[in-house]
Parts: C-alpha cells; structure tokens; sequence
C-alpha cells in the first residue's frame, strides 16, 4: 500500500526512543524507518471522550510525534466507566488538561497540541491544516459532517468511528479513491431517532474495541503498510463478538466529494442536522413544567397522572413513583391512560418525554413535559436522588 499522508522529513531517533520503540524497530514492517514515519507524522483526534481514550493513549505508546487534541468537555463521573485516560481525580477537570497530563506520563516525546473549543465551520479548516490524519471520535451527527467535508476540503484522511450500546462502527473515509462519510450516509436521521449514549447507553469496553481499530487505521496510513479501511465499513457487534464488512464506493453523485459537488464550503451542521435551537434539551414546542412545580402539586396532592416514559431498568435506578410506560410501549398501551386526567410526562433529561408529549397531545391527552427530567429533579429538588 501506498503512503497516504505527505512524508515530512524523517527525524532521527534517540537511544531511548530506539529502546522505547523496539518492539516496533524488530518488525520489518515497521522498522527504523517506519518509527520515523511516526514520529514525523501529525495526527489530530477530535474527542477525548470514549473513542478518544484509547486513540490518544496508543498513538502516543506508538509514537505518534504529534498528537492534536480538541475538546471544550469537562471530565464527569459518568465518563469513567469507559473514558479510561480520565481518572476518578479527574473529575471537574478540563478533559484536556487531564489528556494531556496522561500522555506525557505515558511518552515524553510526543508533542501534544491542545485545542480547548468546540470544533465548528469557523475553525474546522484552521485546526486541520496543521495536520495529517483526522481521527473522529465524536459522538453526534453535526460534529460527523462537519468533519468529513473538511476532509474532503482540506485533503486529509478522516478516519471514522462511531458507538452505540453493544455494537460499533469503523472506516477510512475522504482519501482520494474511496467514498466519503456522506457517500454512505446521504442525509442525517430525523433529531431525536437516534438515541445519544447518555439515552441508550453504551457498553463500557466498546469504544475501546472501537477506538483501537480506529489508531491500527491511523497507524496503517502513516506507515502505508497493510490494508485500511478505504471503501470498508466495519461493523462491531460486541455481544456476538462478530464482525462484519460492508463494502462501500465512491457516489459520483455525492454532494461533497463526488463529480459536480454542489456543497463546496462548510455549511452550518446543526442547522443541517434540524438540531439549531435545540443545544438544550429538545421540548419540540411541547407545554411544559418546573421541577419546583411539580413538587407543589405533588405536595398539594392535586389530581393527575406522573408518567415515567424511560426504561425499566432506568427505573429501578431512581424514580418518582410515577406510571411507568416507555416511550416505544405507549401506542400500543395509551389505553391504559385516562383521557380525563391532566398527565405529567418525564424521562431521564426531559427530550423522550417531550416526544411522549407531543404523541399524547395528538391522540387528545392533556399533557405537559417535566423540564429537565429526573436529572432537574435530583439537581434542584432531591440531591439524593441517584444521577445516571
């Protein structure tokens, strides 16, 4: 295979990054030479998150020279149960900051550039020249787009990975025979069809599973060696422990990177994806209610239903005592609501009860969405109400 990226100048090796990278420098298909690909080359991950770990952990092992961070999170305790380069310590920090303190322990010599901002149309192009290979580990449909057009516009590799539950997701897209992100995926799904991993959950290991896949990629390009993930979706199905390969091509009619491109610039994502005014949680226009009034009414014991429209295994973790019916359930169970009765609707952060909501107005319910959800509820009224 050949080199992907542009060859920079080869930097020599140390006697201590030759003893480091042994292991590498005793493979033929790695070498001396290939070490020194590494370290030339300039690989930028977008994410420090669940697929981010483990990119930045190996690349850095690897000997990746410079390694480009971006992200504008701070770590939370529910990060830890799978971005394993954040530490219980690390809570409240900025996720960059703990990254980059983690891959200094781990490889001096790499050259770490942080990047503390949201990745958006205005600075995608700036902050990708400076680089070889894009590694997306992102975790929303905007973000998605917006990094595979500045590939497509800027040249560079977009090496792709995604995660849900149990099953993941992985291929190299934007080089220049292969198809692009939106040669396989034309139009983002309707907001709110798919469930984010703070919705649906993720399995804590996969994105590690994922995010390896992804660095072997990023490591293939730079060496040009092996066979990457150029016009190959993987796709990962951890409970089977199975994984199947989809082979894509190039659309000659893609709207980025095909033969007439209609979509020559960055565009503004969100508003592509339906999600501009909907940074906060999504109430789709639906009437809602404080989490301070609805404690009054409870007090009051005024005279109406509490929906819960999460999962049972959501409500065995905390719960307001409220009927439970889950979101997918209700169709085919609204006849067990009393048309007559005001309802109160709540979930976890307040969108699938805003969905739940909408439906019930439609079929003729009186209805309002708790804003926030539970979340709002331990925050601002039960402190010790478990937050998941």
């Amino acid at each position: 295979m050949a080199t992907i990226i542009a060859p920079h100048e080869p930097p020599a090796l140390s006697n201590e990054e030759v003893l480091r990278y042994s292991r590498h420098l005793i493979m033929p298909e790695v070498g001396m030479e290939g070490q020194q690909k590494l370290k030339a080359a300039r690989v930028l991950c977008i994410g420090t998150g669940g697929l981010g770990s483990p990119l930045a952990l190996y690349l850095s092992a690897a000997g990746v020279g410079t390694l480009g961070l971006v992200d504008f999170d701070v770590v939370d305790f529910t990060n830890l149960q799978r971005q394993v380069i954040h530490f219980t310590s690390d809570v409240g920090r900025p996720k960059l900051e703990s990254a980059k303190e983690k891959i200094a322990a781990i490889n001096p010599y790499v050259n770490v550039k942080t990047f503390e901002t949201r990745l958006t149309s205005q600075n995608a192009l700036e902050i990708f020249s400076g680089f070889d290979i894009i590694v997306d580990g992102t975790d929303n449909f905007p973000t998605r787009f917006l990094v595979n057009d500045a590939c497509v516009f800027t040249g560079k590799p977009n090496v792709y990975g995604s995660i849900f539950r149990f099953e993941g997701q992985a291929s190299v897209f934007a080089t220049k025979d292969g198809p692009c992100y939106r040669c396989l995926y034309p139009e983002p799904p309707p907001p709110g069809l798919v469930p984010s991993c703070a919705e649906g959950g993720v399995l804590g290991i996969l994105p590690g599973l994922v995010g390896l896949i992804q660095a072997t990629e990023a490591i293939k390009l730079i060496l040009g060696a092996g066979q990457p993930l150029i016009g190959r979706l993987l796709l990962v199905d951890a409970m089977g422990m199975k994984f199947r390969e989809l082979k894509l091509r190039k659309n000659p009619d893609c709207v980025v990177c095909g033969n007439n491109p209609t979509v020559t610039k960055l565009i503004d994502y969100e508003e592509f994806c339906g999600l501009r005014g909907q940074e906060k949680p999504v109430s789709n226009g639906v009437p809602e209610i404080s989490v301070e009034e609805l404690k009054q009414r409870l007090d009051a014991k005024e005279d109406f239903v509490l929906l819960d429209v999460r999962e049972p295994h959501e409500y065995q973790i905390c719960n307001l005592n409220g009927v439970l019916i889950p979101l997918n359930d209700l169709p085919r169970r609204v006849h067990e609501l009393d048309p007559s009765k005001e309802m109160v609707v709540h979930c976890r952060s307040g969108a699938r009860s805003a969905r739940a909501v909408g439906f019930l107005q439609h079929a003729g319910f009186k209805a309002k969405n708790l804003a926030g959800g539970i979340l709002a509820w331990s925050d601002r009224i039960d402190p010790k109400m478990p937050k998941y």
